[in-house]
């Protein structure tokens, strides 16, 4: 029986419960929205589990004070030949282009709020209106009125949509950029 005990505490979790968020959940629960690109990435130990750090190269301001560049963690990555992943935690790549719903904790340290519910990806030729994807999460979800394990969804929309009903949603909580 004490083996088995301390096997299952030793194997990995694979499964991450999330609550479903609402673009106007994502805008509100956010300290600060930006656009911009993935500029370099480490992974370090705190404690006993591993973040990977992103800086982003910021290109726009949606809400929060302005600033030209924000670290974001994640949890997961590796370090020194040891590898941890977290479901629902994203993996960014040096070049990608987003739009970030992030939130910072009392620690100071900035998050992406959702995990992945918080990234857009931007696509599009130069000239145009981008367009802004958040694919649907593939992790268990529950719907915050009911508790209940509910399927997500992809969005898509384009960039200057998403703009105005960033701007709408602040202007309706009375002004809050």
């Amino acid at each position: 029986m004490f083996a088995m005990v301390v096997a299952s505490c030793l194997m990995p979790l694979e499964c991450a419960t999330l609550e479903r968020l609402s673009l106007d959940d994502m805008i509100t629960r956010s300290t600060t929205i930006v656009r911009g690109k993935v500029t370099s990435s480490w992974a370090a130990f705190t404690g006993s589990v591993i973040y990977t750090h992103y800086q982003i190269q910021v290109s726009e301001q949606f809400k929060g004070a302005g600033q030209n560049t924000v670290e974001v963690m994640t949890p997961g990555g590796t370090v020194k030949g040891l590898h941890q992943s977290f479901s629902g935690s994203p993996v960014l790549n040096q070049g990608d282009e987003f739009v970030f719903f992030l939130w910072t904790s009392k620690s100071g340290i900035t998050w992406i709020t959702g995990l992945t519910q918080g990234l857009f990806s931007l696509a599009g030729e130069t000239g145009t209106d981008l367009v802004a994807t958040r694919a649907a999460s593939r992790e268990l979800m529950l719907d915050p009125d009911t508790s209940r394990p509910v399927k997500d969804n992809a969005l898509t929309m384009s960039l200057s949509a998403l703009r105005s009903r960033i701007a709408a949603t602040l202007a309706a909580q009375g002004g809050v950029k």
